[in-house]
């Protein structure tokens, strides 16, 4: 049997102008800005008049780690979202944006997929409502601020050698790594090594995605540190007096957008930080304004719950004052038998011992999000390949963790195949069995907080750091600094440093390669092991396959 593929379903939409998803959150169409007729923006007057709304139930879908078998994690959270209105719920999704780099190269969209997606697909994964390119224009304009203020003058004394504040394009270049930046003689400034990361990885997406209004972003961007003096002092962006040009190109991009799944369910798209080196997570202001106008918010945070769920309890709750009712960890049939030892080629053929050797992972899991005092649901992303009595041994397995996990056919049936799962996450959290709390405290040492994290969510045995990285955090604590959570930077593969390792493996070691201070965004990131902030190209990138056809429409977006 065939399926048609994620933009031939997303082309057939019925469609259903904004306004009318509007009015089904209450937003009148004099407060949505319209891009075209099928996406808007929601205006900072509308949003701040429902601040003393009653908020609904928070929801959190996360997954195992991530398999080059595929979890479903975003087409979960969508299919969730619309099993929840179908069922009599008024529920809003909230994602992340797509970033144009991994559409062009191997990971592709980011808008869900089957019969479980956010339309309109195609605008979503290319330039939809501009907000990356202004998060890009931002950055650029402080990049290019630093540059002109060394180069007349230096009037705070910068070290040209200590600039931390690389440069960002939203694409994914290699090449840019690293650079030599003002090469060509006296005109054109100081040379000096630079870099370039993906949009994604900047520190002015965290703030857009942490900030609450418009002036928490100015004053975040103004805290960011983008250099040292020579006796190491910081250098601010407010000394750099670039906040409030920043501030303006980023007006727009601050405004949730809303937009609508294929089953016209409204749903907020807005921020992408990355899962690794940020918080991985939409933003506060979108999680916000949705939960004062739905009864259920369904929103996702990146990679595996070792990273993302843990980012979004430590981080963004922290930050927003959020706590979740119920945590969905999404997992697949064939993501078990993978870490059972199936090579991907083999992965269609029925293998119950392979299931039963790969939930350890999903054991781990749904421990450690147990241990936020939130209760857990499995879904179950139903594949064609799936066997009954390789669902059955994943549903005893969770079952013995004291759990229960809900087959799902959301991608292949839309709401109708989610229902189940829609009826299990409404018993869960209408409970009130949450009792939410993160896994540290403010007031903890940073490398305590780093070893928390560590020892509890990766079962690591101890963390390896050495005493250039424990003394730059001690200095960070004596600047006022030790009160910031921390944002831990390794593999979304694994619960190690080893993308290799798979399972649920323990005995083992974090190192800790280097430490960095987001000051405006508000916590220290913990890089272990080799993590990239600018990804590369693979090496036959689907943006080979993207085009035109002879009617106009794009192909090749997946």
């Amino acid at each position: 049997m065939s399926y048609k593929s994620d933009i031939e379903i997303a082309r057939e939409a019925q469609k259903r102008p904004i306004q009318e998803i509007g009015e089904k959150l209450g937003i009148s169409s004099d407060h949505l800005l319209p891009y075209g007729h099928d996406k808007a923006k929601v205006s900072q007057e509308f949003i701040n008049s429902v601040q003393g709304n009653k908020s609904g139930k928070l929801i959190l879908v996360t997954a195992i780690n991530p398999t080059p078998a595929g979890e479903g994690k975003t087409t979960t959270t969508v299919g969730l979202g619309d099993g929840l209105n179908r069922i009599g719920k008024k529920a809003t999704v909230c994602i992340r944006e797509a970033s144009l780099g991994p559409n062009f190269g191997m990971k592709g969209g980011a808008a869900g997929g089957g019969y479980a997606q956010v339309v309109p697909m195609e605008d979503m994964n290319l330039h939809f409502t501009g907000d990356f390119h202004a998060i890009t224009s931002a950055h650029s304009l402080l990049s290019a601020m630093i540059d002109n203020h060394i180069y007349w003058g230096n009037e705070q004394n910068i070290d040209t050698r200590r600039v931390v504040w690389r440069r960002v394009v939203d694409m994914n270049d290699r090449s840019l790594r690293q650079i030599t930046s003002s090469l060509g003689g006296v005109s054109n400034g100081f040379a000096r090594e630079d870099g370039f990361d993906i949009t994604v990885a900047s520190e002015v997406m965290a703030i857009l995605c942490l900030s609450k209004n418009l002036k928490d972003l100015e004053e975040r961007l103004g805290a960011m540190i983008v250099a040292y003096r020579r006796d190491k002092s910081p250098v601010f962006c407010r000394d750099i007096k670039a906040e409030g040009a920043m501030t303006v190109l980023l007006k727009d991009a601050m405004q949730p957008n809303l937009v609508q799944t294929l089953e016209n369910n409204p749903a907020f798209v807005h921020g992408g930080p990355f899962a690794n080196i940020a918080h991985g997570c939409n933003s506060v202001i979108a999680t916000t304004t949705a939960l004062k106008l739905s009864d259920y918010v369904v929103t996702e945070a990146g990679f595996g719950a070792d990273l993302g769920a843990e980012k979004f309890m430590n981080i963004k709750c922290r930050k927003a004052g959020l706590a979740p009712d119920c945590v969905v960890i999404v997992a697949t049939v064939r993501a078990m038998k993978m870490n059972g030892g199936v090579a991907k080629a083999d992965l269609g053929a029925e293998n119950v011992d392979a299931v039963k050797a790969g939930c350890p992972n999903l054991g781990r899991h749904i421990e450690n999000v147990k241990s936020f005092g939130v209760p857990v649901v499995v879904a179950i992303n139903h594949f064609v390949t799936d066997t009954d009595a390789e669902v059955a041994a994943v549903q005893e397995f969770v079952a013995s963790h004291g759990a229960e996990a809900v087959l799902s056919r959301h991608w292949e049936l839309g709401s109708e195949g989610s229902e189940p799962l829609a009826r299990k996450v409404v018993e869960v959290a209408e409970a009130g069995n949450a009792n939410f709390a993160p896994l540290y405290p403010d007031e903890m040492s940073l490398f305590e907080k780093i070893e928390t994290v560590a020892k509890r969510i990766y079962r690591a045995d101890e963390v390896l750091a050495d005493q250039k990285i424990r003394n730059q955090l001690k200095e960070w604590e004596d600047q006022g600094y030790g009160n910031l959570p921390v944002c831990m930077a390794k593999t979304q593969y694994s619960f190690t440093t080893d993308p290799n390792r798979r399972g649920a493996p323990t005995g083992h070691s974090v190192p800790v390669r280097e430490v960095r201070i987001s000051a405006g965004a508000g916590f220290i990131v913990v890089v272990c092991g080799e993590i990239m902030t600018m990804p590369g190209l693979p090496s036959r990138p689907a943006a080979e396959s993207i085009r035109l056809n002879d009617g106009g429409q794009i192909e090749g977006l997946f």
